[in-house]
């Protein structure tokens, strides 16, 4: 029989199958000695106390994080992208992104220059390049009161950017009430035209319907619905004459008092915003320039608009927004409203040479070799500037809604 070993201390041999690796086992109570935790796992006193001492130190820099003002950025920011519901409530609304383009462009479209076409662009271009794509449900109220403008002020600035806000509005100053300014675009067209669409439209609608002109004015009178374009001209009704007839300088002036006025000081307000305020400010007898001048400047907004613009199916959408029954006034009566309008015509050719030479620093040619003559008014008597009747076009952005569902 085979004798067992004897550990020299006395006992047995607490290594029965031989020696661990490394050399022979060391004496009992030695602090070199090897620990079993577990079958598996083995290490030494040195090993555990340095497992400890780590242990005590994350501890203790714990504890002076907390103290010392709460967890580094780099966990809260951790934090925010793991959606956590608690950091609103523990640190307050996290820094706005910085995108690498304009992230806030504001539309105050004017009524009758194309707006309609170009919002039915915008609802396709939003759902293909991701950005919102903010309208308003008031479409008849453009002059705003100082809590008016700053309620809306505040609703468009709390939109998700990237952001496009369009509505019938005179310009709004965002910075007077602590916000930041957007970009704004816009589009023009010859007043006369702008004054005599909206004039037939309001009476009798365009292509998309034969009613819809019943539904957008159905308190008109038919002696008023039928009245001749010329009488009202002629017998200076108060829709063919002013201050009715200052209509675009307003939408680029702002919200001031005066800025319903015909007269010079509201038009110098109106350039000088359209220098300092606005990216873009087009033409709508140039529209294909104007979007592709959009494309250039608003890449993440408008990019392919023009291929858009340019598809059949669009244009024929598009064609659908003609006023019907249009009628062209007398050269008389066109005269009359050159004068009464002449203001809105310096505003349109101030703004019209300077998208000329926005186009021609972009290497786009005009498609009119020399500018039409400018209107001569010859009855330099002043202006009426009575308060402007509340009575804008209403823009029923239903159909386009419609439209697009097909």
């Amino acid at each position: 029989m085979k004798k067992k070993q004897q550990h020299p201390g006395g006992g047995a041999d607490p290594w029965p199958h031989g020696a661990p690796l490394g050399g022979a086992p060391p004496a009992l109570g030695s602090w070199k000695r090897r620990v079993p935790l577990l079958p598996f796992l083995r290490f030494s006193l040195r090993d555990y106390g340095f497992c400890m001492a780590t242990l005590l130190v994350f501890c203790l820099g714990s504890l002076l994080y907390q103290l010392s003002g709460g967890p580094p950025r780099f966990l809260l920011d951790l934090r925010q992208y793991l959606g956590n519901s608690t950091y609103l409530d523990d640190h307050g609304p996290p820094p706005s992104k910085v995108l690498p383009f304009p992230s806030q462009v504001v539309y105050n479209r004017v009524g009758k220059c194309g707006s309609r076409t170009v919002v039915l662009l915008l609802r396709i271009l939003s759902e293909k390049h991701g950005f919102n794509l903010v309208t308003s449900d008031i479409h008849n109220k453009t002059r705003l009161t100082k809590n008016e403008q700053m309620e809306l002020i505040k609703n468009i600035s709390t939109a998700e950017q990237p952001y496009l806000f369009t509505r019938h509005v005179h310009f709004l100053n965002f910075s007077r009430f602590g916000g930041d300014q957007p970009v704004y675009i816009n589009i023009i067209r010859d007043p006369v035209n702008r004054f005599l669409s909206n004039y037939f439209f309001r009476r009798f609608g365009d292509w998309r319907g034969e009613q819809n002109h019943m539904i957008r004015t159905p308190s008109m009178r038919q002696e008023e619905r039928y009245l001749d374009i010329n009488e009202c001209i002629l017998e200076n009704y108060p829709e063919c004459s002013n201050p009715r007839l200052f209509y675009i300088i307003p939408y680029f002036c702002g919200q001031h008092p005066r800025c319903r006025e015909p007269g010079e000081w509201a038009l110098e307000r109106a350039k000088l915003n359209v220098n300092e305020n606005f990216l873009l400010v087009g033409i709508l007898e140039e529209l294909e320039d104007v979007l592709l001048l959009l494309e250039r400047f608003l890449p993440h907004y408008f990019k392919g608009v023009l291929s858009i613009y340019k598809d059949p199916e669009h244009r024929k959408l598009g064609n659908m927004t003609v006023t019907v029954k249009k009628t062209v006034p007398s050269p008389e009566a066109v005269q009359i409203l050159y004068q009464r309008m002449r203001y809105e015509y310096e505003f349109y050719h101030y703004v019209k040479e300077q998208f000329h030479l926005l186009k021609r620093k972009f290497g786009l040619k005009s498609r009119v070799s020399k500018p039409p003559l400018r209107p001569h008014f010859f009855i330099p008597t002043p202006l009426e500037t009575d308060e402007p009747i509340d009575d804008e076009e209403q823009d029923d952005e239903k159909w386009l809604e419609d439209i697009y569902k097909r």
